[in-house]
């Protein structure tokens, strides 16, 4: 089993954190808006400050950005992307999906990564240079090489979704593809392109707590993480377009396409069918 240097020592810490969401899962919680459809429970809350206390205790020189609020400085170069529970809404629902996200970065550089879901007990750890694992088991990205025989991945805002554009990039990709999933948390989405569930994953409108940890996975199992026009991954840029690689550039010139509204099939009309 390989050894890491920052995530195991995190992964102890999110596994306690993961026990805690359970207790919360099971017995339901009380669900606050924080805007028209993006759901707070006290469930975040508690986990993040059990996170952020534990990482504080362990490494008190790194910084620490968490979803809910909870800030550390330090100027040490080491900067921990926190995010207690990435699936909130499913969480507050019921629907055993979702994530503790720990993101490690290191003078602007991805260097350590943790996603635990605990409602499976499945841990993925990386560390750059060092390879991903699930539950101690190396892993991969698929070998799929075709976009056509593809599962992708995606997901949408919780508020302000008439805003959003993901619509006409759904309906592409499930015409071009063999299928697309919303799951409902971005951060699991990108660990299954890390073992090979997903052969892609694109998504707009994240922040770096969503996808620190996950897109080290992604480049540890072998994959490829890029923005939707083919430029680096820029952790601030909030957009994600992740892949086995071998379908990445079908990724592209589809992402191309919608964009410049090239090749777009219609949407049916509801009426047509309600005869």
């Amino acid at each position: 089993m390989p050894s890491f240097r920052f995530a195991d020592t995190a992964a102890n810490i999110a596994r306690e954190g993961g026990a805690l969401l359970m207790e919360y899962f099971r017995r339901r919680v009380t669900v606050e808006y924080k805007a028209e459809a993006d759901l707070v429970t006290e469930a975040d809350r508690a986990c993040e400050e059990l996170l952020t206390r534990r990482l504080r205790a362990q490494w008190p020189e790194h910084e620490i950005m968490a979803e809910e609020g909870a800030r550390h400085s330090s100027g040490s170069g080491f900067k921990w992307y926190v995010d207690p529970l990435d699936g909130t809404t499913n969480f507050a629902h019921g629907f055993p999906v979702f994530c503790i996200s720990l993101g490690l970065e290191y003078n602007g550089e991805l260097a350590a990564a943790v996603l635990f879901d605990p409602s499976r007990d499945e841990m993925f750890l990386a560390e750059k240079g060092s390879g991903a694992v699930l539950n101690g088991r190396p892993i991969h990205v698929s070998r799929t090489a075709r976009l056509s025989e593809s599962l992708l991945g995606t997901g949408f805002p919780s508020q302000k979704r008439h805003k959003n554009p993901n619509i006409h990039f759904y309906q592409s990709f499930t015409m071009r593809s063999h299928g697309v999933r919303r799951a409902g948390s971005a951060a699991l989405d990108l660990a299954s392109v890390a073992c090979g569930r997903f052969d892609g994953f694109w998504e707009f409108n994240l922040n770096p707590w969503d996808t620190a940890a996950g897109v080290l996975l992604v480049r540890e199992a072998g994959g490829l993480v890029t923005g939707f026009s083919g430029q680096p991954f820029d952790i601030s840029s909030r957009e994600v377009l992740a892949s086995n690689g071998l379908i990445h550039r079908e990724l592209l010139a589809t992402m191309a396409d919608v964009f410049a509204a090239r090749d777009l099939e219609p949407l049916p009309s509801p009426a047509a069918w309600k005869a």
